[in-house]
């Protein structure tokens, strides 16, 4: 074996000058401790006529190239016509031979294209990439041809141009940020808007649940830095078919049902405890996904431009460090999540995956919002890859941090696991010396740790002291180097053209196999376990209609505003695996024109939209055609932004996705996001009966098969002017399944039926078209392709055959039950019509503005829904977070709420995850909180002695059935006989819009409610089954304290899940205490407002609050 490593084998001494070197040697490692004398030796014999001694025995060669951002350390010779690039670093005893490169990155040499259909146009899209970097980067020497540059080339070629001027550029975010008007209440206001897409592909792989609920921490934490509120996300997932049979599964693997339905249950848990609205859920299916799945989060945050300052910190300034603990789960996340499965992965890699704590991110999503934090922050930066070495690292050029003060979850780290222990949940800010206790405290009014770990020092060296040694001390000119130069040929092959086969000869046999296909049919179990609902913003559900079934073009919210406004955000993606496998160019130019499109169908401008992507191949190694397939991808995209003059301003990448012999589907994923108005938001299921349907259809290239640009365009404007002009009731981007996807699923919201009526063929019907416009019509339209128009009858009526939509729907609802069920039938039950037999008497003393008294416990996620609700009601109300940090902590929290309890009419028990318990919390702690005796008493008075009244809703709630408050009116001791709150009959978090009916009066809560008033109300929550034995329920009946009931869309209160999501008995949604002052639901009426939830019908506000409020009014 060591014969084919000899100096022999291995080197020609006739192409070096340090042929003596080597002699007497055998192998080239034994020339190792000679090189640096040597080196010295034979530089000091070179012409100096060409070659340049400089100091610290180093030679360059006069024709060489050295970029002045460049490192050399001695001794070293640099030969003639070599280059060395920017920030390159050469440590020493270095000898460089004529005509290398020395820099830091892939550099992309000798592009060759095969011979194909795609070739011209791929080619072309290269040469103006070559021909627009000669514009760019005009006068420079130190930017390559490499996969980031053609990444980044749109958009500084748009900016160049003069567009892209809402991107806001800063040395120190870490998301995609644009500076955008916001109106509130009618004044108009700066804000920024980040938005960022995040992967963990490998470590869902291996630890699905921990991997997915931290893709999604890592997500928020980027914008979170930014000082931006995460108020919406959207997740995008890569599997293999997860109905195949668990002894199918590849040695080395997880079974893909164990795969998706646990890290839907990771994502889902971080997400929902946080408080985090999830506005679209989606899940690709392709078998190239066996190899490594893919976990995509993205996610979008804002705040007031006003209170974020970007300032470089000065020598002096100080680095807190905020939020949670260190601990060894952090130590290797970020080598690990870019490594090769392999079938040792599953045994050796699950503790690289970090624990995600949704709770201590809450608290620092919460100091974030606060103007008065934010505007001491000079710069931030959150806990990713590299932990403390780089989150603080990254924050100044010269730094001394003193790792013992930094907080450990248990003793026993050492240095190097406290330097680069990563986590989803903390923070480094950079302060003034003179805001550190100003800031100190207010973090501590949130719950929150701080503590100065690091001052920035004159010297630009990054310094780490633990046990007052030096482990690490390196100048910031190594630091800002990247690392040696590559050279990478590149061969893009031959693209072939991609076209669904749907199995069946007739119409009717391939409109059931559409259905029922993986990638077209229902993901509704899937998507109803994410909160989408919180932070009463949502402007559109994932699912549209009377019946909640229709899939929505995108996700929109409006911005997280403490007022009211009108301007929301939107966000579609794009991407097809089958056609991006067969034509990467084709697939990334269809994808970026597919999310832009679903956006338009919405209601946004194309013009206001801006782009991330995420990019996920195979691990490419040195083969020429596995790195064309990124490349062409990039190209595709890059044509797709300039056609479409918008551009990509961030994105991830990933390149591990093989395993074994099998490898990912090429993955370039287009994220588009856009600022619009929610009135002019437009949904996708059909509104009505009888109205008439149109295609807007663009003009294909005929040597890519994709849309025209300039007639993509020219429709975009039209549907924007349609939509402006109110003259369409539902819009759908047409993709994968064609129209007759599309027209099949704008149907099932509102079980409308639809008519063909232009002479369309089969194939047609099943033509994949990126770029096209499905419209419902208010009236007739101006433009576009009559299609036909909708029907009462719920039919699909095309190609001369009619077909029963209720059996094509439960085709399309029933294929992915086995691994997401959502449906179960249950009998009606007897609606309850009751007044309460003791109701509260008015109160001795009126009062105009009552006050409320919201305390927030660590997990609690809804106090600003809440608190903005009474404040629209007419009430005062007041944020109280109860910290318990330490005992002292808990004391004062006791003390803070006894005395606000004692100054307020109302205390509100508002929802969330107390303790981050969930999914089996139920209020444990809140409970125990409030039977301290000081607090019980407090509340006694409250209700007894001073007319006072309490709400609870979802964990609230819960909280109030622990302490005996509901049904009973008091705090008691609670036993096996009592109601309680137990697990949704699912088995897992139910997230939707319901329809509840008032079943009593009496209680000042429904003062403006009658018997029989209908509201559709969001519920989120994992354990809200109402249970009790029949002699207390029979009781609650008679007392008329049964306040509420789920029922169906014909008023019918039922165990059917689809509208009793629970489980609950008698469909009890809410009850009272005996008089009415306490009133607990599991519906959470305080998220509503103006434009919330525009495509799905019924009455979405519920005067609880302003009954609570005018009660005080006498």
């Amino acid at each position: 074996m060591l014969k084919d490593f000899t100096i022999a084998n291995m080197l020609d001494m006739s192409q070096t000058i340090a042929g003596e070197l080597f002699e007497g040697k055998t192998y080239p490692w034994e020339v190792l401790p000679e090189i640096g004398d040597f080196i010295v030796k034979l530089g000091k014999t070179l012409d100096p006529d060409e070659y340049d001694c400089v100091e610290g025995n180093v030679w360059i060669a006069k024709t060489a190239k050295v970029a002045p951002t460049a490192f050399i350390n001695g001794p070293a010779i640099i030969g003639k016509n070599t280059e060395v690039r920017h920030c390159a670093f050469i440590r020493g005893n270095a000898l460089v031979g004529e005509g290398c490169v020395v820099g830091n990155s892939t550099e992309l040499k000798n592009v060759s294209f095969t011979d194909g259909d795609y070739r011209e146009p791929m080619e072309e899209t290269y040469k103006q990439y070559l021909a627009d970097r000669e514009v760019i980067y005009k006068g420079r020497d130190d930017k390559y041809v490499c996969l980031m540059d053609l990444a980044l080339m749109a958009m500084k070629k748009l900016r160049s141009e003069g567009k892209l001027q809402d991107m806001e550029v800063s040395d120190e975010i870490n998301a995609c940020s644009i500076v955008v008007p916001v109106e509130i209440d009618g004044v108009t206001e700066e804000w920024l808007v980040n938005f960022k897409n995040e992967t963990h592909n490998h470590p869902t792989e291996i630890e699905p649940f921990g991997g997915a609920a931290t893709c999604l921490g890592g997500a928020i934490r980027d914008p979170l830095s930014g000082r931006t509120y995460v108020y919406q996300a959207m997740r995008v997932t890569g599997a293999g078919d997860p109905l195949k049979p668990v002894s199918e599964t590849l040695p080395g693997k997880l079974p893909q049902r164990k795969l998706v339905t646990t890290a839907a249950a990771g994502y889902s848990s971080y997400g929902n405890q946080i408080g985090l609205a999830t506005g679209q859920v989606d899940e690709i299916y392709h078998p190239g996904y066996v190899a490594k799945r893919m976990e995509i989060g993205a996610v979008v945050g804002a705040t007031p431009a006003s209170h974020v300052r970007r300032e470089c910190p000065a020598p002096g300034d100080v680095i807190v460090l905020l939020g949670g603990r260190t601990g060894r789960d952090g130590i290797g996340g970020a080598t690990g999540s870019s490594k090769a499965h392999n079938l040792e992965s599953l045994d050796h890699c699950g503790a690289e995956v970090q624990k995600g704590n949704a709770p201590i991110e809450r608290k620092l999503q919460r100091l974030f919002r606060r103007e008065d934090a934010c505007k001491m922050i000079k710069r931030c930066n959150d806990f990713g890859a590299g932990g403390v070495s780089v989150a603080i690292g990254e924050l100044a050029d010269g730094l001394y941090i003193d790792l013992n003060k930094v907080t450990k979850k248990y003793d026993g780290l050492d240095g190097t696991e406290l330097a680069i222990s990563e986590s989803q949940e903390r923070m480094a800010v950079a302060l003034a010396p003179e805001d550190v206790d100003k800031f100190i405290a207010i973090a501590t009014e949130e719950n929150l740790e701080a503590t100065p770990v690091a001052k920035v020092t004159e010297e630009k060296r990054l310094n780490m002291v633990w046990n007052g040694v030096s482990i690490v001390n390196i100048s910031r000119e190594f630091l800002n180097s990247n690392g040696a130069e590559k050279h990478q040929n590149v061969h893009i092959e031959k693209g072939t053209v991609w076209q669904p086969q749907w199995s069946g000869i007739t119409f009717a046999h391939k409109m059931k196999a559409m259905v029922g296909d993986l990638n077209v049919c229902s993901k509704k179990g899937l998507a109803e376990r994410f909160d989408s609902t919180i932070g009463a913003a949502t402007v559109l559900m994932p699912f549209g209609g009377a019946y909640q079934l229709t899939p929505q073009n995108a996700m929109v919210a409006k911005l997280p505003v403490d007022g009211e406004t009108n301007t929301c955000s939107g966000m579609a993606w794009g991407y097809n695996p089958y056609l991006m496998s067969a034509n990467q160019y084709v697939g990334a130019r269809m994808a970026v024109v597919e999310s832009v499109t679903k956006l338009v169908a919405t209601g946004f401008r194309y013009e206001d939209a801006y782009l991330t992507f995420q990019e996920y191949f195979e691990r490419l190694g040195s083969k020429p055609e596995r790195w064309g397939k990124p490349l062409a991808a990039l190209l595709g995209a890059l044509d797709a932004q300039i056609g479409l003059g918008i551009g990509s301003i961030g994105g991830k990448d990933s390149m591990s996705g093989s395993f074994e012999q099998l490898d990912v589907p090429p993955t370039l994923v287009s994220f588009a996001t856009a600022i619009g108005k929610a009135n002019r938001v437009v949904s996708t299921e059909f509104k009505k009966p009888e109205s008439t349907v149109v295609l807007i259809r663009p003009i294909l290239d005929p040597e890519t098969g994709c849309p025209n640009f300039f007639s993509l365009k020219a429709n975009y404007k039209m549907v924007e002017q349609m939509v402006e002009e109110g003259m369409v009731a539902a819009a759908c981007s047409v993709g994968y399944g064609g129209l007759a996807e599309a027209l099949f699923k704008m149907g099932l919201g509102n079980r409308i039926g639809f008519k063909m009526m232009a002479d369309k063929s089969t194939a047609e019907m099943f033509e994949p078209m990126y770029g096209s416009i499905v419209l419902e019509m208010v009236s007739d339209s101006p433009a576009g392709e009559l299609l036909g128009e909708t029907t009462k009858e719920y039919t699909f009526e095309c190609c001369g055959e009619k077909m029963d939509m209720a059996e094509l729907q439960e085709i399309w609802e029933a294929k992915l039950e086995p691994v997401y069920p959502y449906r179960k039938a249950g009998a009606n039950v007897e609606p309850i019509d009751g007044k309460l037999a003791a109701p509260a008497a008015a109160p001795k003393i009126g009062i105009a503005k009552p006050k409320v008294i919201i305390p927030v416990f660590p997990g609690t996620n809804c106090e600003y829904d809440t608190a903005k609700a009474f404040a629209r009601a007419g009430a005062d109300p007041e944020i109280l977070v109860i910290r318990n940090l330490t005992p002292a902590d808990v004391t004062a929290s006791c003390e803070a709420l006894v005395k606000a309890i004692g100054k307020s009419q109302i205390v509100m028990l508002p929802g969330g995850f107390s303790g981050g318990d969930e999914p089996d919390g139920s209020a444990k702690f809140i409970a125990s909180f409030f039977r301290n005796p000081e607090v019980t008493e407090a509340v006694r008075r409250l209700l007894h002695k001073r007319d006072g009244l309490m709400l609870g809703i979802c964990n609230g709630f819960q909280a109030l059935i622990k302490l005996g408050l509901v049904p009973y009116g008091d705090i008691r001791p609670i036993t096996a006989y009592d109601p309680t709150l137990t697990f949704n009959t699912i088995g897992r978090h139910q997230s939707m819009l319901v329809r509840t009916r008032i079943a009593s009066t009496g209680s000042p809560w429904l003062s403006k409610c009658a018997v029989g008033d209908e509201h559709t109300v969001a519920i989120s929550h994992g354990e809200g089954r109402f249970v009790a034995p029949q002699t207390v329920l029979d009781e609650l009946v008679k007392n008329g304290q049964v306040a509420t009931q789920y029922v169906d869309l014909d008023g019918q209160p039922t165990m059917d899940q689809s509208y009793n999501p629970n489980g609950s008995l008698l469909a009890i949604e809410g009850i009272t205490s005996p008089d009415g002052r306490v009133f607990g639901k599991m519906g959470h009426s305080e998220r509503s407002g103006e434009y919330l939830y525009k495509n799905v019908t019924g009455d979405k506000y519920q005067p609880i609050f302003e009954g609570g409020v005018d009660y005080f009014k006498i």
